[in-house]
């Protein structure tokens, strides 16, 4: 896909992983429409872009389900038009097991993560079925290939969205619309801040994360390059391959890392 000139709406636009794709999104010359809940982060995006210019923000909640329904339309005023969404915008819940979580706190993982995304594919879709050439990213997760104990639920609503995507690529098959989904590794960002937990040093260890910036670069480059799965750093390269070839010695892997945690 070519993004010269190009319109693509941002989910969760304000910070980490969300604030680089936009940033990058807007280096390979296409305009972009940031979404996150915070005006100052946003106005931070745009500020930081390489021109602020083709950056237009806007506040929304993706969990509310009419309220992004005006999105589409508002974008299109700002750009003219409309030709992709990138969802990234999610959160994760306290490594705890699953058991120690209240409904409460699962179901807020589940209405960020995964409602969010069909809330704003439902309402984008649309759209983008009337241009010539657009495309859907979701973010999934590297927990949707492999289970982590302490997030098992965070990691069932990434599956939701791993199978949503790959539903929504083959309904979309012979249409304009590419689909695309994100499998992120070790990312250095603060999702755990915004999610509201604390995070867990998994007893001190130092561990390698890909940053924010090199993630945007990598998920930019898999929309341009229309892949169906958009692997972020080599512990997700890695780890998608083990778990396909030995799934449970992988698993078995992760759960003695884990154990430190929980």
């Amino acid at each position: 896909m070519n993004l010269e000139g190009k319109v693509f709406a941002v989910t969760g636009a304000g910070n980490g992983m969300g604030r680089e794709v936009a940033l990058e999104l807007v280096r390979k010359g296409a305009k972009v429409a940031a979404i996150d809940l915070s005006e100052e982060a946003l106005e931070r995006t745009a500020e930081l872009s390489i021109a602020p210019g083709r950056v237009s923000t806007h506040r929304a909640d993706v969990t509310d389900a009419e309220g992004v329904v005006a999105l589409p339309g508002l974008i299109e005023e700002a750009h003219g038009q409309l030709d992709g969404l990138v969802n990234i915008a999610g959160i994760i819940h306290r490594f705890v097991p699953s058991a120690e979580l209240t409904r409460e706190e699962q179901e807020r993982v589940f209405k960020v993560n995964y409602w969010g995304t069909v809330n704003m594919c439902q309402a984008f879709l649309p759209a983008l079925l009337e241009r010539p050439e657009s495309s859907v990213t979701n973010m999934s997760s590297l927990s949707a290939l492999v289970a982590f104990a302490g997030q098992t639920v965070y990691g069932a609503s990434k599956g939701a969205v791993k199978q949503y995507t790959e539903g929504l690529y083959q309904e979309l098959r012979g249409s304009a619309v590419q689909v695309s989904a994100i499998y992120p590794g070790n990312i250095s960002t603060e999702i755990s801040k915004n999610s509201g937990v604390a995070m867990i040093d998994s007893g001190g260890r130092k561990v390698r994360a890909t940053t924010p910036r090199n993630a945007g670069i990598a998920i930019v480059s898999g929309i341009e390059r229309g892949k169906f799965r958009i692997m972020v750093g080599n512990d997700a390269k890695l780890l998608d391959r083990l778990v396909r070839v030995a799934p449970r010695w992988t698993t078995n892997l992760i759960a003695k890392q884990m154990a430190s945690v929980l």
